[in-house]
This record gives C-alpha cells, structure tokens and sequence, in this order.
C-alpha cells in the first residue's frame, strides 16, 4: 500500500467526520432504522477522488442504501463543499464503497466457533 502524505491523512479525517455527520442527518430521514457509519475515507494523491467506504447494519440493505446514496451524490458533495469550503479549495469528487469487513469478521467467528 502506498504511503499517504501527511495532507492526505488530513483531509480525508476531515471528509470522514463530516461525511459522518452529512450521512447522519441523511439516515433519519431516508433510511429510519438502519445504521449507516463512515469506516475510512481514502483520499487519491492528487485530492481529486474521495473513497469513501460505509459500514451499513443491517448489512442486507447494504446494496439497496449504496443505490440511494448514489443517487444523492451531488447533493452530499454540495453539502460537504459547504462545510468544508472555507478548508478546502476543490471538494473531491465522492465514490461510496460498502465496507464489509465487520461482515467477514463475523463470519471467521462463526467458522471458528463451528
């Protein structure tokens, strides 16, 4: 994996926090009774793209809520623009992945306890 610049790092804790809190007031509205949180946001080197990944529980409306949340894209990436403005100069554009890795840890216990 390559090394991330200390920028990097920065900005994407930055999108990660106020993703979390964009997608929050979003999950009361739309997705009542689901969780939605931001594991990790992964910033390219050039600032361009942001990876965002989502954790959803429960995980089988993962797919139906990563539709969802694809189809308001552009309105999340005006909210994030502003909130964070005044910190950056170009908002990433925004790419949502499901982050499945509780899922897969949970099935290891599952086999391992078998």
């Amino acid at each position: 994996m390559e090394e991330l610049s200390t920028r990097q790092s920065k900005i994407s804790r930055l999108i990660q926090r106020e993703m979390a809190d964009i997608l929050l007031k979003v999950n009361k509205t739309k997705f009542t009774g689901k969780l939605i949180s931001v594991t990790v946001v992964r910033v390219t080197k050039d600032l361009g793209i942001a990876r965002v990944y989502l954790s959803i529980f429960p995980s089988g409306f993962s797919a139906e809520i990563l539709k969802e949340i694809e189809l308001i894209n552009k309105q999340l990436r005006g909210e994030l623009g502003r909130k964070l403005g005044k910190s950056l100069r170009v908002i990433p554009e925004l790419e949502f992945y499901i982050d499945d890795s509780l899922d897969y840890i949970d099935n290891i216990n599952k086999l391992l306890k078998s």
